[in-house]
């Protein structure tokens, strides 16, 4: 089979959806020899592509190929810029990530990911044009594809219920944790990175988009709680968020920093490098993810893997993945969060306990199984 797959979000410091791809095409080409992949992306820079191509570690593989498409936006790489390279230079199956190609001829088989469907139920997080391309584009993409995949079972139904998809049409792969966050990491690793991004020496983190979707203002809220419990003994923690203030940034995050004086508690620490994850998150004392709506929830099993304890939202897709190895509260509830954070500090037998069933949680997921399951998709299809 020949086998395309848009890669362009690698390379781009993207969070979760980065991740995705990278790990599917990285395991992909451990356990398939025969198949030809076509990794379409528009970056341009020599550097990045042979960049890329070493951390896919794809150098010597003869079967995989990057294909640069110049385009001049996301808009016309799928009405004109792939569609009119695929007539020219078809492929069998074409796998991509909610918006499909437009134009391309019905042979070659088009699979999407999606990742969760959030602009549906929280609109009033979405930027307005956004909203409009979503609203039009995704229900189109999902008529003309030949298979859509959700990240977990929770965003697999959601599909099927809220678009009124064939359930046959639809199924659904589990996302994993990068290599990286099973390998040991030593005293020496952690201070390196501790001193690389100035952290303190005790901290609660939350690690992802600084979207609204995202609650981090509750998070922030339950963090002023905490600081006026009086109950707390000791020294007490820093908040640590990292993730880039960027594309649809929530600004109410600046508003309660200042309504609550967070000013010297609150740091932002940024861009976190992949290589400096497992460090980075395995020097918190808390791992909080307090997302409304997630498709997923990749954190919290990075956050598992390095043996810190979390807090997340009680959402339907954190409680498929977490199982029971986290502590769970209401994402409208900043009181029941700041509790839980005192509970979690306060009990070493807790932290232990939720350290325990983490270790067993992660066993539940990988990237190279999801390959496998995937590689399954393409040859039924």
């Amino acid at each position: 089979m020949k086998i395309g797959i848009d890669i362009r979000n690698v390379g781009k410091k993207r969070t979760g959806d980065e991740a995705v791809f990278f790990n599917i095409v990285k395991n992909l080409a451990l356990i398939d020899q025969e198949n030809s992949y076509y990794l379409f992306t528009d970056i341009l820079e020599k550097k990045i592509i042979a960049t890329i191509k070493k951390e896919l570690a794809i150098q010597a593989k003869e079967n995989f190929q990057i294909i640069t498409l110049k385009t001049q936006n996301k808009f016309s790489w799928n009405f004109w810029t792939l569609p009119k390279y695929l007539r020219k230079n078809p492929v069998d199956i074409y796998l991509t990530q909610y918006i499909t190609p437009f134009f391309v001829k019905k042979k070659i088989k088009i699979i999407t990911i999606i990742h969760d469907i959030s602009f549906n139920f929280f609109s009033q997080f979405i930027k307005w044009s956004d909203l409009i391309f979503l609203k039009i584009l995704i229900p189109l993409s999902i008529k003309r594809a030949d298979k859509i995949i959700g990240v977990s079972q929770f965003t697999h139904q959601e599909i099927i219920k809220y678009y009124k998809v064939k359930s046959e049409k639809v199924t659904w792969i589990y996302n994993s944790i990068a290599q990286n966050f099973y390998q040991p990491i030593n005293q020496i690793e952690i201070e390196k990175v501790q001193i690389k991004y100035k952290l303190p020496a005790k901290f609660i983190l939350y690690m992802g988009t600084l979207q609204p979707r995202k609650n981090v203002p509750v998070l922030l809220r339950a963090y002023a709680q905490f600081l006026a419990n009086k109950d707390f003994i000791g020294e007490k923690p820093k908040l640590v968020l990292a993730g880039v203030k960027g594309y649809n940034y929530d600004k109410k995050i600046d508003r309660v920093i200042a309504e609550e004086k967070l000013e010297g508690g609150v740091i932002f620490a940024g861009y976190i490098a992949d290589q400096d994850k497992p460090s980075f998150i395995a020097s918190a004392q808390i791992f909080c993810f307090p997302s409304f709506y997630e498709g997923f929830g990749m954190p919290i099993l990075e956050a598992l893997a390095m043996k810190v304890p979390v807090l997340a939202s009680d959402i339907p897709p954190h409680r498929e993945i977490a199982g029971g190895a986290v502590l769970f509260f209401n994402p409208s509830d900043s009181s029941e969060l700041a509790e839980k954070i005192k509970k979690i500090i306060n009990n070493k037998q807790l932290q232990e306990e939720l350290v325990n069933k983490g270790i067993l949680q992660i066993n539940n997921f990988s990237w190279l199984k999801t390959a496998e399951k995937l590689l399954k998709i393409f040859e039924k299809l």
